[in-house]
């Protein structure tokens, strides 16, 4: 039976919810926003499958990548609507032109992040884009088994973590199944991310920005983490809103701020609003059992200088030959390189990131002031800010 006494131990990828053949495992939320299992130990059987396929009880060994990659789409539009190089939209149409099925983290109507499938190119503009937040994934290992049971191609994407639920969870390879994780430097709360939405909003004069708690008049358009507009290397955090005037029309503003001034990408990039279990990542490293690894090729200025047109490059690890077979004939630029330059300035590739000695101070003070922004501020200083702008430009390699 599955007993979280230090949340630590928890990546909260639901494996074990989908597992149990009993349904008496449901995900809870704690103070931090955070969800955990919660088992009904009375119709509980005591089967301890949950437990096998928990990756932080189950971890596999750290696995070297048998080819490394820079890679670009050679359609632009794709390309800069992308976090880096667009190579997840190649391989998901290259999916779903064979019947398949792509499933991915989107926004829902309320601008929480949640996983889903696609069965259409149109229906993959939604999982395009970083979502720097913990997503739900809910039912989705269960309807990936469904569609992989009944032959259908299935692309799963996802943190490290949640790829090693999902192998976990299924207990088989599936031919007819591709598993792509991102490099995850960590996931934010939810909670956080909701309270900063509301929090920003209002601070441009509107009231909320939840559809269940505001004016009907005023709607998000659209949210981009790193949107490129000011470049890949130096993104923007974009948050298009929309206001219907007294007549009817529609006046849209664009909030944009630098990602580098930014109290909720700069409380993300500093790991103060990560999960517990990411300070210590059962899942890194390849010990996912993906098939491929997709990332920012951070450093590649310094790498392959001739390819770098500050549009996004993305940096694809291969481990297997299911997935070298899905890379193959994509219609994108590419150049081989070797695993260390590609992990040189990308460390989350292999290492967790350090747990912050004020964190606790962090959701402490956002309990207290309900503000991320304050929050975000009182762990803060203009030494330290200047530190952190360092430390992010050095990250990044520029």
């Amino acid at each position: 039976m599955i007993h979280i006494t230090d949340k630590s131990q928890c990546c909260g990828c639901t494996a074990c919810v989908s597992v149990c053949p009993k349904r008496c495992i449901r995900m809870t939320e704690d103070d931090e926003g955070f969800l955990y299992p919660k088992v009904d130990a009375v119709a509980c059987a005591n089967c301890g499958m949950c437990e096998q396929v928990c990756p932080e009880l189950c971890s596999d060994d750290v696995r070297t990548p048998v080819q490394v990659y820079a890679a670009k789409n050679r359609n632009e539009e794709i390309r800069m609507a992308s976090s880096s190089g667009g190579i997840f939209t190649l391989l998901a149409e290259k999916i779903i032109d064979c019947g398949g099925v792509v499933f991915g983290a989107r926004f829902d109507a309320n601008w929480d992040v949640v996983h889903d499938y696609a069965e259409t190119r149109e229906g993959l503009s939604a999982f395009r884009g970083s979502k720097y937040v913990q997503s739900r994934v809910e039912g989705c290992y269960q309807k990936a088994k469904s569609f992989l049971q009944q032959g259908r191609k299935v692309m799963f994407t996802g943190t490290p973590c949640q790829i090693a639920g999902l192998k976990n969870f299924l207990r088989k390879d599936y031919d007819n199944l591709l598993t792509v994780d991102v490099v995850c430097h960590g996931v934010p709360s939810p909670k956080v991310w909701q309270i900063y939405l509301t929090e920003i909003v209002r601070e441009n004069g509107k009231n909320s920005v939840l559809p269940h708690r505001i004016d009907k008049k005023t709607e998000i358009e659209s949210i981009d983490f790193r949107s490129k507009s000011t470049g890949w290397k130096k993104y923007s955090f974009a948050l298009t809103l929309s206001e219907e005037t007294a007549d009817g029309e529609k006046n849209t503003v664009l909030l944009s701020t630098n990602f580098y001034k930014n109290p909720y990408m700069n409380a993300f990039l500093l790991d103060l609003n990560l999960r517990l279990s990411c300070y210590n990542c059962p899942a890194k490293g390849g010990k996912s059992g993906s098939d491929l690894t997709i990332a920012d090729f951070w450093g590649i200025n310094e790498v392959l200088p001739d390819f770098d047109d500050d549009k996004g490059i993305s940096l694809v690890l291969v481990y297997s030959e299911k997935g070298q077979y899905w890379l193959n004939g994509l219609n994108f630029e590419y150049e081989t390189t070797d695993f260390q330059s590609g992990q040189k300035k990308n460390r989350a590739i292999l290492y967790s990131c350090r747990k912050p000695v004020n964190r606790s101070f962090f959701f402490r003070q956002l309990k207290q002031n309900g503000s991320v922004i304050q929050a975000y501020d009182d762990c803060s200083s203009t030494a330290l800010n200047k530190r952190v702008r360092r430390f992010i430009y050095r990250k990044l390699g520029i």
